[in-house]
């Protein structure tokens, strides 16, 4: 079956990618990096063509409510139609957990993806995760010369590697025609895992837990981020995922 990966140049979907032809699956990479823009259209109906998966990993370039609203209908609208064209049979989407509770511009606009995406009329599945260790590791990055001001909210962060591995068991699997949950195994203050990651990178500015900081634009409550007792709990922890991101590029290559 051929698989269309939208967004096939991002976090997720260079990770989702290797993950399916791991697997053997016929996959097109869909990105405006491989001259295919779900916004402008140009490229999607020839990449769909045959298809009988396709799978939504694409993210808005910008945070701001009306460029991400704009993305998301624009792209949503534009991919659902051509997958409708193409007759897909599965059409998957990558989504958030706790989108639904969380007051921001970006939430809302994610939002809208996911109503398009019930009222397409394809068979879907829609797979919310938590927040990446991945992400919380750019947050950490960010901040000032002296100091990184977190939110102490609980989550329970995810490795970017075993969402890929969700959305292929999703892809595996008939559609749900619902939304799915994934999580981490850990639940963490958002903070503390700041900490960690600052720790294990050498960054000795102050991590300051702040309960007005924002994510997404959004403020937290205490378990804005947290999942339902129903989500699918991944298998890598803060710890191996620190210890596998630490290590070099070079250290998984064997010699020839």
């Amino acid at each position: 079956m051929k698989i269309v990966v939208l967004g096939a140049s991002g976090r997720i979907g260079r990770k989702l990618v290797r993950t399916l032809r791991q697997t053997g699956r016929d996959v097109v990479e869909a990105s405006p990096t491989f001259g295919i823009d779900s916004v402008t259209g140009v490229g999607l109906a020839k990449a769909l063509e045959g298809a009988g998966a396709v799978v939504d990993v694409s993210n808005s370039p910008s945070l701001e409510e009306a460029d991400a609203l704009r993305f998301f209908e624009t792209s949503g609208r534009n991919l659902l139609a051509a997958g409708r064209a193409a007759g897909v049979r599965h059409h998957v989407a990558l989504s958030v957990v706790g989108v639904d509770r969380l007051a921001s511009g970006y939430f809302r606009a994610k939002r809208l993806q996911e109503q398009l995406v019930r009222a397409s009329g394809l068979p879907f599945t829609i797979l919310r995760s938590t927040q990446f260790f991945e992400f919380i590791r750019d947050v950490v990055q960010e901040g000032t010369a002296r100091e990184i001001t977190v939110s102490p909210a609980l989550v329970q962060p995810v490795a970017a590697e075993d969402v890929a591995g969700a959305l292929t068991a999703a892809l595996a699997s008939a559609p749900a025609n619902a939304v799915l949950e994934i999580a981490g195994t850990e639940r963490l203050r958002l903070n503390e895992v700041a900490v960690e990651i600052a720790t294990a990178y050498e960054d000795g500015r102050r991590i300051i837990a702040d309960v007005h900081a924002r994510y997404f634009g959004a403020e937290l409550s205490e378990r804005s981020l947290l999942p339902g007792p129903g989500a699918s709990i991944a298998s890598h922890g803060l710890d191996d995922w620190l210890r596998d991101s630490l290590q070099p590029a070079w250290a998984g290559i064997r010699a020839i």
